[in-house]
């Protein structure tokens, strides 16, 4: 009962921008007189494009058309059409997801590159992935570690906690290679980011664009960008400019990491101890002494540094490889409504003392209010979590708070959502197609994992209709 997709991951970055091709495979994992329990089997990247230089009409505009050229090219030399691809991510990370055009410019290549592909930004799902494509979840698992794994880009550096290959913890920081960038003939400085702009003023430190700048003062400023790395990590005391330069959330300080790896455009830099110094400025921006910096600094050397298996791949391969979730096999749903995009979660924490209760009608009822618009409600997926192995009484009992619930947004919907973490997708669908409309289509799933502030994407059924695949996502543009 082995079903495959092809999947894509498009990575369109600070400095550079490329795709990979993915053949995934999904199987039947459970034994022959066991419930059937489908997970994924393989990942296999088939294809690597080249490297490409992020195209940009200006400072604060992506160059679409450019971008799109790029993408149709790659298609081409891979040998696939929109059509062949079922799964993925086109993900935009760094200062380019903060570009005037950028969440148009996603939208628009996601629509282009297939019908199962989701246009994502957001650095807690970049550093997820960035941390998976770079196999450091898979070597945590394998060495029985804590690792966090530092993705340094062009615009920003994601990092993300690995423990027994789960993923803990994740934030990000304003720190990276592109930030300030430099005419190595004249060190002339020709860009410098708003926000590290502040934090040079700060340092009492003369950077200006147009103006010439050396190689001490950079490398002062670059030390200092280094060292919010080793604050991040617990390794030194944390600063008061810490919290300004996070751009996500601050990291749980309940876990000591025992190794760390590098991925991102910088990662060759930090673990290379032999660079030219003619060599520091070949892309014309700080990347090369940000690394060494990194390599000089507490967390590098206070640390088992172990080397990841992917470095300035590690995203593009994630998205194309690992944003995918395939759904339990007990699941239900009543006509082909597929693909569903862009469908905002609302947790509902199933509590034990629930059980007979209204609350969690009343649950349901106050956060999907906060998705009504100048239109009415929007779609919305219901995620029910914490239910711990109900009888049918108590499904039946859940469906009809659910239907209590929606009894306001149901008259805008057409398609009612819900999702569990227990297998009781089919069960739960079953109570809900007895007592909702006969026009309303019905998708319910489980063994799918969400928060609140999530977004989901739901494609077609695989796996002769036993299982859908679905990517969890965080949808963030210009923060």
């Amino acid at each position: 009962m082995k079903d495959s997709l092809n999947s894509v991951g498009i990575d369109i970055g600070t400095t550079t921008t490329q795709l990979v091709f993915s053949l995934i495979e999904v199987d039947n994992r459970a034994g022959v007189s066991s419930v059937p329990r489908f997970g994924i089997t393989k990942r296999e990247v088939v294809y690597r494009s080249d490297i490409y230089e992020t195209p940009l009409m200006s400072r604060n505009l992506i160059n679409g058309d450019a971008l799109r050229d790029i993408v149709v090219r790659e298609y081409s030399l891979a040998g696939y059409e929109p059509k062949d691809i079922k799964a993925g991510a086109v993900i935009i990370t760094g200062e380019t997801a903060r570009k005037e055009n950028a969440e148009i410019i996603l939208h628009n290549l996601s629509d282009y590159v297939g019908d199962f592909v989701v246009a994502s930004a957001g650095s807690d799902l970049e550093a997820a992935i960035a941390g998976k494509g770079a196999g450091t979840a898979e070597l945590s698992k394998r060495v029985k570690k804590t690792i966090a794994n530092f993705d340094v880009g062009g615009g920003t550096t994601n990092v993300a906690i690995f423990k027994d290959g789960e993923l803990m913890d994740t934030t990000c920081l304003d720190i990276g290679g592109r930030l300030i960038k430099i005419d190595p003939g004249t060190m002339r400085v020709e860009y410098v980011a708003p926000k590290i702009s502040d934090l040079i003023h700060h340092m009492g430190i003369y950077l200006k664009e147009g103006h010439e700048t050396d190689l001490l003062s950079l490398r002062k400023i670059v030390r200092r960008m280094a060292s919010f790395l080793d604050e991040i990590s617990g390794f030194i005391p944390r600063s008061e400019e810490l919290p300004y330069i996070i751009t996500s959330k601050e990291l749980k300080n309940d876990r000591k990491i025992d190794c760390v790896t590098f991925s991102g455009g910088v990662a060759d830099a930090v673990y290379n101890a032999n660079i030219d110094e003619r060599e520091l400025f070949k892309y014309k921006d700080i990347g090369i002494i940000l690394g060494q910096s990194i390599r000089q600094g507490v967390l590098f050397n206070n640390s088992e540094v172990l080397m990841p298996r992917e470095t300035i791949r590690a995203t593009v391969i994630g998205a194309g490889s690992y944003s995918l979730n395939v759904s339990g096999s007990t699941i239900n749903y009543t006509r082909d409504v597929f693909p569903l995009k862009n469908v905002p979660v609302a947790k509902i924490k199933y509590y034990h003392e629930d059980r007979g209760s209204e609350n969690i009608s009343e649950r349901i009822s106050r956060k999907i209010r906060m998705y009504v618009d100048d239109s009415g409600y929007q779609q919305t997926a219901i995620y029910l979590s914490g239910i711990c192995s109900p009888n049918f009484d108590e499904v039946k009992k859940i469906a009809n708070e659910v239907k209590k619930g929606l009894a306001e947004a149901i008259e805008y919907w057409d398609t009612v959502i819900v999702m569990a973490d227990e297998d009781i997708g089919k069960a739960l669908g079953f109570c809900l197609k007895s007592i909702l409309r006969d026009d309303i289509n019905i998708v319910s799933l489980d063994g799918i994992y969400a928060e609140d502030g999530d977004y989901i994407d739901i494609g077609r059924p695989i796996g002769q209709g036993r299982v859908i695949p679905v990517v969890i996502k965080t949808l963030v543009f210009g923060a």
